[in-house]
C-alpha cells in the first residue's frame, strides 16, 4: 500500500473541487484530488449565474472555459401562460459580472479538471474515499482505485467537494434533513433547430406549467436544449409506468408552447429522474475539514444556485485554509460557515417563494418597481452576499414586504 503525503487533499473533482484546488495549489502548497467517477460524467447544473464568474477568473480556469465556446448567458425569462418577466444582468443592482453560461456539465467539468492538470495538480479519477482518520487537523485518508488498489494520503487538511456524493458527512454520520419539501424532476438533452424562431438562446427560460411544477429551458452551444420538468413527486405520478422517452414526451406535449418547440425532436439520451436532492448539514467544517458546495446544501434548481454556492464556498474555504496554513488563526464558524449560511439563507427565502407563488406575483407584476427588480436581478445572478441590496439584507422582510405592497395595489385596481 502505497502512502502520498500533501499539504491538502481535495475530494470531488467537479467545480467546487477544482476552483478549491486551483487556489491552494497557486498559493504555493502540495495539493492532491480524487474523484471517485470517471471523467466525463453527466451530471445537472447547467446554467450558471454570474458571480461564478469571479471564483472561475481567481482559480485561473476562465480562460481555459472561455476557450470552449459554451452558449453566453444574460439573463433569466420566466413566463406563466402570456405573462413575461425577463431579467437582463445588465439591470441589476450589485456592480459585479453581466453574463456567464450555459454548459452542458460533462463538457465544462472535464474543461476544469484539465485545466487543474494543466497546472501540475496530481488528480485521481476513478478513486473513491472508503476511510479517514483525524488526528488534529492531520489526517489519513484510505482510497481504492478502479483496479481494488488501496493507498493512503496523509494531508494537513482535507477539502470535501464531493457533492452528492458527501464523503465526510456520510462517514461522520453529519447528514441533516432539509426543510425543503421532497422534489423530482425528470430531464433530457433535446435538438433544438428552431432556436432561431424564439427569443433565444442567450438565457435560461423558466416556464409556469402548473402552480408548483415548473420546466427549464436551457439552450446549449451544441444545438441541443436541456428541458426538465420540476414538481411534487405526485406530478410525476401521472407518467408513473410509462417508458422514460414515452413519459417526457407526454409532459412535453402538455403544455403548448413547450410541445409546439419540442414535441417531436430528438433526446440525445433516455430522459433521467432525480429526487430527494435536498439535503443538509448542521457543520460545515471540523478539525482538518471543511465541506464545500453541494456537501454542505443542495437546495433546489429552480434559480440555478448550485454551482453558484458551489464555487463560491469553495473559492472562500480556499482563501481561508491559505491564511490557516500560512500560520493565521481562522474563526471558521464566523468567516466561513456564517458566510455561507448567509448565502444559502437567502437563496432559500426565494426558493420558498417561488413554490408559495408569492415571488410568481413578484415577477408577473404588472408594473414592478424598477429598482426592486434590479436589486432582485442581483440575487438571480447569484450576488447574495451584497448587504448594500435591500433584498439581500433583509430578503425574507423585504421580499414579504413587496409581496404586501403588490397585493394592495391589485385590491385597489
Amino acid at each position: 500500500m502505497n502512502t502520498e503525503k500533501v499539504d491538502v487533499l481535495v475530494i470531488g473533482a467537479g467545480p467546487a473541487g477544482c476552483v478549491a484546488a486551483s487556489i491552494v495549489h497557486q498559493a504555493g502548497f502540495k495539493v492532491k484530488v480524487v474523484e471517485k467517477e470517471k471523467f466525463p460524467r453527466f451530471v445537472i447544473g447547467e446554467s450558471l449565474l454570474p458571480r461564478t464568474m469571479e471564483a472561475l477568473t481567481e482559480a485561473k480556469l476562465l480562460d481555459a472555459v472561455n476557450a470552449k465556446g459554451f452558449q453566453q448567458k444574460f439573463g433569466a425569462k420566466f413566463i406563466r401562460g402570456k405573462e413575461v418577466c425577463d431579467f437582463n444582468f445588465k439591470e441589476q443592482f450589485t456592480k459585479g459580472w453581466e453574463w456567464t453560461y450555459q454548459v452542458p456539465r460533462e463538457d465544462f467539468d472535464l474543461t476544469l479538471a484539465t485545466a487543474v492538470q494543466a497546472m501540475g495538480i496530481d488528480l485521481d479519477f476513478e478513486t473513491a474515499v472508503t476511510a479517514i482518520q483525524f488526528k488534529g487537523t492531520d489526517s489519513i485518508t484510505t482510497t481504492i482505485d478502479k483496479s481494488g488498489k488501496e493507498n493512503k494520503i496523509e494531508a494537513r487538511f482535507i477539502i470535501d467537494s464531493s457533492g452528492y456524493g458527501r464523503v465526510i458527512p456520510r462517514l461522520f454520520n453529519l447528514d441533516r434533513p432539509s426543510n425543503l419539501p421532497m422534489r423530482k424532476t425528470m430531464f433530457a438533452h433535446i435538438e433544438d433547430p428552431d432556436r432561431s424562431e424564439y427569443d433565444e438562446p442567450n438565457r435560461i427560460n423558466v416556464v409556469v406549467h402548473e402552480p408548483q411544477t415548473w420546466i427549464w429551458v436551457i439552450p446549449f452551444s451544441n444545438g441541443y436544449t436541456s428541458v426538465g420538468f420540476v414538481g411534487f413527486p405526485e406530478f410525476h405520478e401521472k407518467v408513473k409506468g410509462m417508458e422514460p422517452e414515452a413519459a417526457l414526451r407526454f409532459l412535453i406535449n402538455s403544455e403548448p408552447q413547450i410541445a409546439k418547440r419540442f414535441g417531436d425532436k430528438k433526446f440525445r439520451f433516455t430522459p433521467r429522474t432525480l429526487e430527494g436532492w435536498s439535503v443538509t448539514t448542521d457543520k460545515f467544517f471540523g478539525d482538518g475539514f471543511v465541506l464545500t458546495g453541494n456537501v454542505t446544501e443542495f437546495l433546489d434548481p429552480v434559480f440555478s444556485s448550485g454551482v453558484t454556492l458551489a464555487v463560491s464556498s469553495s473559492q472562500l474555504a480556499a482563501q481561508l485554509l491559505v491564511r490557516q496554513l500560512q500560520g493565521e488563526i481562522i474563526n471558521w464558524q464566523v468567516d466561513y460557515q456564517q458566510t455561507m449560511q448567509k448565502g444559502v439563507d437567502t437563496f432559500r427565502t426565494y426558493v420558498n417563494a417561488w413554490y408559495d407563488g408569492s415571488l410568481q406575483e413578484v415577477f408577473f407584476a404588472p408594473n414592478i418597481n424598477l429598482d426592486f427588480k434590479k436589486q432582485i436581478c442581483s440575487v438571480l445572478a447569484g450576488y447574495v452576499w451584497d448587504d448594500e441590496n435591500p433584498f439581500v439584507r433583509k430578503h425574507a422582510k423585504a421580499l414579504k414586504a413587496l409581496v404586501e405592497v403588490l397585493r394592495l395595489e391589485q385590491t385597489n385596481r
